[in-house]
């Protein structure tokens, strides 16, 4: 099964930072929409477990701007190994839907 729509996830420090992405990739028309919102993190870093506030960014695009969101993010992104994760959307509102590859597509 392909998905036409995309979910694109990613945390980064601060909420600086996520409303600077948000802003960057949703003017860029990568992605019609972000979402932002505060999330704690424990994970392993440097041998260690880490547990750090966090804050997550998910975008909302088409399956054909996946790769031109993720490398956006990568670009921009302040940590080392950022996460960046696609998860495919199976369903939804047809209205929301079209509205979505209408915000993505790229103005002449």
């Amino acid at each position: 099964m392909t998905a036409d729509y995309v979910l694109v996830t990613t945390t980064v420090e601060d909420v600086e930072d996520a409303k600077m992405l948000a802003d960057s990739i949703v003017n860029a028309r990568l992605a019609a929409c972000a979402h932002l919102e505060p999330t704690r993190s424990v994970y392993w870093w440097a041998g260690a477990v880490q547990d750090d506030e966090e804050w997550k960014v998910e975008f909302k695009t088409t399956a054909h701007r996946a790769a031109e969101l993720q490398q956006a993010i990568l670009d921009q992104h302040t940590y080392k190994t950022p996460q960046v994760v696609v998860t495919p959307i199976i369903g939804g509102s047809p209205a929301y839907l079209a509205w979505l590859t209408a915000e993505t597509t790229p103005r002449t």
